[in-house]
């Protein structure tokens, strides 16, 4: 019996002469510095961010420990998304990556799409990210009588400049402060379960099982919330697709990827799922704020003198690096667009380092947007921009699959060469992870607060998107993927 991931042994002969391999040109101009280590923490850094450092207690509060077992569905789904873009990846590394890919599969009309949605989810998540700086340095007493929107200005300031001056440092950047992310979490699971395993008390409670059982079991308000709280999952795992962008920029992608993938399974169970467990078994699910990072409140709780402050500078570390990667990855995202006719021509635009900085500060701008969010909402900024973060990014994620499914198909009729490297079982787990997208996003409908709110907005958007297609559709660059002959 043939598997699902080989392609047919008789009706599609392999062809006489392989392919000429695609060129994307909006790839030119960039600068190969991204090393192995680079390529590694990015991949770290991209599945732990925000959405577990400061998302997590609001979610916990809605859910409560059923929150591990929505992690962890979520995270195969994820894990599913990544390796079929690690397998495009390998197949052409672009710094265009899911948008170069639409341009390929779906055309250009699905690259805009695409690249929109991407830019929605990113610029949305700029947003977050700010607005989780400033709630963060609300933790110390000095930052208190600073408005919570200038807080989110002076981030948006240090990190845009940061971002621009060049790809290299944007590696070294995130490689520390994925290091950061992955010892706090490591230092604080060993402190958690020193607590369970000795039965030190935390804040008045006996740490354990019975945290769990004597507040409510793992489902203290019933199954539908944790249906719900999906779409605020699903955030928290995006830019775990962000691999597929730093390929394009790494010295060896084909040997980088796959291992980078391969490691997102174990590390979004062992970190999400893991994390998540041992909260509900420190402190009762109810303990938890939407407005506090968990790691802090349990921190806090602990009674060691200054162990919340150390691990709120920590959560405030990868709101800063999920900003800086929201930038790098809009800034290309957005120069692939520009090269095609679908953006705006500033964003094509490269300085001398390599650095398409007019992407970067076009989305810089929508920033900006959040600044003023964060001065006329701040108790609600966060979770409005969460959800329409997640729904960019399932749109991405349904691209990306879709894309995927359309390349196995052409491989099996012998157009294109496929890799070594695969997502087994295509197109069924394809398939799968699309339902289960579309699961997500029906899901979300049943909340009656942000949900359909967000639901809405996102219907506004998509129609600025139409709208937007039929004003540049006459100026699209069709050269934009040429085929370069066999050397």
């Amino acid at each position: 019996m043939q598997r699902h991931d080989e392609p047919p042994s008789h009706t599609a002969p392999a062809p006489a002469t392989a392919p000429a391999p695609t060129v994307d040109l909006g790839d030119t101009g960039y600068r190969k510095d991204l090393r192995n280590r680079h390529m590694q923490m990015i991949a770290i850094g991209g599945s732990i961010g925000t959405g577990l450092f400061l998302g997590a207690g609001g979610r916990m509060t809605l859910a409560g420990p059923s929150l591990a077992i929505v992690y962890i569905v979520c995270g195969i789904f994820t894990f599913l998304v990544v390796r079929a873009l690690g397998e495009l990846v390998v197949y052409r590394p672009s710094s265009g990556a899911f948008v170069s890919y639409a341009r390929e599969f779906l055309g250009e009309r699905g690259a805009y799409s695409v690249g929109w949605l991407y830019f929605l989810n990113w610029s949305t998540t700029l947003v977050a990210d700010i607005t989780a700086v400033a709630l963060y340095a609300h933790f110390w007493s000095m930052f208190v009588p600073v408005p919570q929107w200038l807080l989110a200005l002076i981030a948006l300031v240090v990190v845009v400049a940061l971002n621009v001056v060049s790809v290299k440092l944007f590696g070294e950047m995130e490689f520390w402060f994925a290091l950061v992310k992955i010892g706090a979490i490591v230092a604080f699971m060993l402190v958690a379960i020193g607590f369970i395993v000795t039965g030190t008390p935390v804040d008045g409670h006996v740490p354990g099982i019975s945290t769990i059982t004597d507040n409510g079991g793992l489902f203290p308000q019933g199954l539908a919330p944790m249906l719900t709280i999906a779409l605020g999952v699903v955030f928290a795992f995006g830019g775990t697709e962000m691999i597929g962008v730093a390929a394009g920029e790494s010295d060896n992608p084909r040997a980088v990827v796959p291992r980078a993938v391969n490691s997102i399974m174990w590390r979004i169970i062992l970190f999400y799922a893991g994390s998540v467990i041992l909260f509900t078994l420190m402190l009762p699910w109810n303990a938890y704020s939407a407005s506090e990072s968990p790691f802090v409140t349990v921190m806090s709780s602990i009674g060691v003198p200054h162990a919340g402050d150390v691990m709120n500078l920590v959560v405030l570390t990868a709101a800063m690096s999920s900003l800086n990667a929201g930038l790098y990855a809009t800034g290309r995202t957005l120069r692939s667009m520009a090269v095609a006719g679908t953006a705006p021509r500033f964003a094509a635009r490269m300085n001398r380092s390599g650095v398409p900085y007019g992407g970067i500060l076009m989305t810089a701008a929508v920033g900006i947007l959040g600044v003023v969010l964060n001065l006329l909402m701040p108790a609600h900024a966060f979770e409005i921009v969460l959800n329409l973060s997640g729904l960019g990014i399932v749109g991405t994620w349904a691209s990306i699959m879709v894309c995927h499914w359309i390349f196995v198909r052409r491989s099996r009729a012998g157009q294109y060469p496929r890799p070594e490297f695969r997502l087994p079982f295509a197109p069924v787990l394809n398939i799968a992870t699309l339902v289960f997208l579309a699961g997500v996003v029906i899901l979300m409908c049943f909340d009656a607060s942000i949900g359909r709110i967000t639901v809405a907005v996102f219907g506004i958007v998509v129609v600025a998107m139409v709208v937007g297609w039929f004003r540049v559709r006459g100026r699209l660059n069709s050269d934009v993927l040429t085929a370069q002959e066999n050397s």
